[in-house]
């Protein structure tokens, strides 16, 4: 069984994605003017950690898409709750 110390320092370390500048690979515009902030994201976090945006991510989808960075948006969400939901969607996982 892994230890708590070591999940805890996993988790630490994967929050630190949601302040990933660089190598991120969506970016998820929340909320409605003049309430909007744009955050940087991870595709395959997104995908597998909730079924809403695994719909909007493969909707969205197409074979011929070269694109490097995605983006979509949320105009129904106040960015102060994405936030929270973000940092779930991450660290959740590893404290079921």
């Amino acid at each position: 069984m892994v230890n708590d110390k070591l999940l805890q320092n996993l988790s630490r370390n994967l929050l630190k994605i949601l302040d990933d500048d660089e190598y991120y690979d969506i970016t998820i515009e929340v909320g409605n003017d003049p309430y909007v902030n744009i955050f940087r994201a991870h595709k395959v976090i997104l995908y597998y950690r909730s079924p809403y945006l695994r719909r909007i991510l493969s909707t969205n989808k197409k074979k011929d898409d070269k694109a490097l960075i995605h983006h979509i948006k949320l105009p129904n969400i106040l960015p102060e709750i994405f936030q929270i939901i973000l940092s779930i969607f991450i660290v959740e996982h590893f404290f079921e």
